[in-house]
């Protein structure tokens, strides 16, 4: 066989070496392929490799999710394990991740009057570093528990939410960097609010701010009503969305600004050019399924793009499966049926923060104050689009 002059040696081998070696065009398709822990790994090879690895990870703006449910009593929390498993198998760098579990199994007690402390908690230190080491040390990590959690199987944007006020469950939503999108992650306690750092966190005085995806813990503390409203307060004279709900604790980021059992908030600042919102509330006298799904419909106004868009249920823990005569995933199904495209996750929670409102380019469409932002036996249906 002769050589052919074009590449270093005849062997089949030896050509694919070269292309690999020199080719960047190649190399770059052949990346797209490996999932971001191993694209890391690979980017130390060679120069090539590592500039074609750059290029790749910088497409990677698709947002992603990891999600896990199965009976209470493992040693590790269904999600945890999950994690382990499939954070290999994503293809993004996750810059922010928004993560819940149901707070029975994860923490040892029961939501509603804590009696059940004699149980083995799963919130210990090891647990929650475990957790962070799964993601690269500039990732902010957010941790919550809640009574109950809504989530969308791993795998497919289309695969059927699912409503669990039982059990374990939980996910880990997995946020890139993107392109006209800024995430800040907050956490306020009575020590630490304050104008300056409402500023920082780019709540208020921030023109570009659209979402805010805002949850408190120990709400039923003495003093935490008049906290949350300190926070809700410049809030509501923004332009921005505001959804979230009363969960039960945070795990994610370590509290060193307050004692254990003391309140506070945490949450999600989104801002910028490419960020769109959209809400609507169920009040309490929706309570068949047909009335659930006319609600939710009100969302189409805001005619969001489906790609690259999250929906987020926040509802009353008094909801669900007793609310609606025994009838289960009832407002789950609902936002599917309106929204087959799109993934849907929140909480079951003590309390209900949000409104009906669109944030979408420059404006603004049904003005809330703050009395309007709080609520109970309702459920708050959100759309965030990421562009």
């Amino acid at each position: 066989m002769d050589e052919d002059p074009d590449f270093p040696g005849s062997s089949q081998d030896s050509k694919a070496e070269y292309i690999l070696s020199n080719v960047a065009e190649v190399v770059e398709r052949i990346l797209t392929f490996v999932p971001t822990k191993s694209l890391l790994r690979i980017a130390s090879v060679c120069r090539l490799w590592r500039n074609c690895a750059r290029r790749v990870l910088r497409t990677q703006q698709k947002v992603t999710w990891v999600s896990a449910c199965g009976p209470p009593g493992s040693r590790v929390h269904a999600l945890c394990s999950s994690l382990v498993e499939d954070v290999e198998k994503v293809f993004l760098l996750p810059q922010t991740v928004l993560a819940m579990v149901d707070s029975e199994a994860f923490s040892g007690q029961a939501y509603c009057y804590r009696e059940n402390k004699a149980k083995k908690s799963r919130q210990s230190p090891d647990t929650v570093e475990e957790l962070s080491l799964l993601f690269p040390k500039t990732c902010d990590v957010m941790g919550i528990t809640t009574p109950g959690i809504v989530l969308t199987p791993t795998g497919s944007s289309s695969n059927p939410p699912q409503e669990h006020q039982e059990g374990e469950a939980g996910y880990a939503i997995m946020f890139p960097s993107m392109e006209g999108v800024n995430i800040r992650p907050f956490h306020f306690c009575k020590k630490t609010i304050s104008q300056s750092s409402l500023e920082e966190a780019g709540l208020v005085d921030n023109p570009e701010l659209r979402v805010v995806l805002l949850f408190v813990y120990e709400a039923y503390k003495s003093g935490a009503a008049r906290f949350l409203n300190q926070v809700l307060e410049p809030l509501a004279k923004s332009k921005a969305l505001i959804a979230g709900g009363l969960v039960e604790s945070v795990f994610s980021p370590p509290r060193q600004c307050c004692s254990q059992g003391a309140y506070g908030v945490v949450g999600l600042a989104l801002s910028g050019p490419r960020v769109q919102g959209a809400s609507v509330l169920l009040e309490q006298d929706v309570g068949t399924p047909k009335a659930a799904e006319a609600a939710i419909l009100r969302l189409k106004a805001a005619k969001l793009p489906e790609r690259n868009t999250l929906g987020f249920m926040f509802a009353c823990v008094g909801r669900g499966q007793n609310y609606y005569n025994n009838q289960s995933n009832v407002e789950a199904d609902a936002f599917r049926k309106v929204f087959p495209n799109i993934p849907l996750f929140g909480l079951f929670g003590n309390g209900e923060i949000g409104c009906d409102r669109i944030v979408k380019d420059d404006y603004t469409l049904c003005d809330a104050d703050m009395d309007g932002l709080q609520h109970e036996y309702t459920t708050v249906m959100t759309l965030v689009h990421l562009g």
